[in-house]
């Protein structure tokens, strides 16, 4: 059974069997900053087909990135690319939170978004191998995924430049008078850039519908948290914009956050979400990931906190699906991944 250094509990010893739901005892928060008075939720409500569906995104969203990694590789891929495995859960639980008229953007390590907010992995895939049948239809690249009609508004390859976009995102929703949020999405090496502040101060100041939040997986491309950042807090950047941190690798406590501040910002205006995450990969293709951290450090987050497997074990103890059903379903997944890649 997979131990989780992040909740010492069994999940078994927290689970109220209910008819054919659960509630789930989700990870403690991590911290907090002007959060006086609000209620982060501590339980989440889940069954076999919500579970199995998370599975099954989450299982996809790897798969894409392995046959991406060896794509780039092959030499089939060019330009940059950034790998996303590793932290599917803030992925699939985002989207489980959030409805298709709110609006996303990201930054550069955007593939798994792409297909959560609808594009498919023949789209996906495509788009990296420059084909005509891509996303942008071959024009963008890793980098540049876009969906108007599904209010994504895509990756940005300059650091931090996303995070304005998304301000105005937030300014369109409620200029329009519509009951929605925008989240806009960066990692905490972009938490140091001044168009972030600058578009925090009107966020606040107009009380905008926006959720920033913060995919902190520990490293600004090989620079570890305490070496790029004064305030290593980032969910406390916001000054007198309210904060939280959670453990993301959990899909149930991402989506769980993600409902809570989208309900906030609409009533209220910006809030900031540090998810605590980790990539297997390195920052990009050109990073073999292991000159400034351990393989031993990779393998005990695979061990105790991969999304996948944790997704797994909630199915397992609930008898959801046998383990021999779920490896039949990864094999399934590769083997259509690997007929869309011929």
């Amino acid at each position: 059974m997979l131990s989780r250094a992040f909740n010492s509990t069994s999940r078994a010893a927290t689970i109220k069997r209910a008819f054919s739901s659960t509630t789930i005892k989700l990870p403690e928060v991590l911290g907090t900053h002007r959060m006086e008075g609000l209620n982060i939720p501590t339980h989440a409500e889940t069954n076999k087909e919500e579970l199995r569906t998370y599975f099954e995104q989450m299982v996809t969203m790897r798969r894409v990135e392995i046959v991406s990694d060896l794509l780039y590789k092959k030499k089939e891929i060019r330009g940059f690319c950034h790998l996303y495995d590793g932290q599917e859960g803030i992925a699939a639980g985002m989207e489980a939170g959030m409805t298709r008229d709110d609006c996303l953007i990201s930054a550069y390590r955007v593939h798994c978004q792409a297909i959560a907010r609808g594009d498919t992995p023949y789209r996906v895939l495509a788009e990296m191998m420059q084909r005509s049948t891509g996303s942008s239809k071959g024009k963008g690249g890793s980098m540049h995924y876009y969906n108007a009609e599904n209010n994504f508004y895509g990756g940005n390859g300059i650091v931090g430049a996303q995070m304005p976009v998304g301000t105005g995102l937030a300014f369109g929703l409620k200029y329009m008078n519509k009951p929605n949020f925008a989240v806009a999405m960066y990692g905490d090496g972009a938490s140091n850039q001044g168009q972030f502040y600058e578009a925090m101060n009107m966020a606040g100041l107009w009380k905008l519908p926006i959720v920033y939040v913060c995919e902190n997986n520990l490293y600004a491309m090989g620079t570890s948290n305490e070496r790029h950042s004064h305030n290593t807090d980032y969910y406390a950047r916001g000054d007198k914009i309210p904060g939280f941190k959670i453990e993301a690798q959990d899909v149930l406590n991402v989506r769980e956050a993600i409902k809570f501040a989208g309900a906030y910002a609409v009533e209220n205006g910006p809030i900031i979400i540090e998810m605590s995450c980790y990539r297997y990969h390195g920052h990009s293709m050109s990073d073999p990931g292991i000159s400034y951290r351990t393989k031993q450090e990779v393998a005990d987050i695979r061990l105790t906190r991969d999304p996948i497997e944790l997704c797994r074990e909630i199915i397992l103890e609930n008898n959801w699906a046998q383990e021999a059903e779920l490896k039949d379903y990864e094999k399934k997944v590769r083997r259509e991944i690997d007929e869309m890649v011929e």
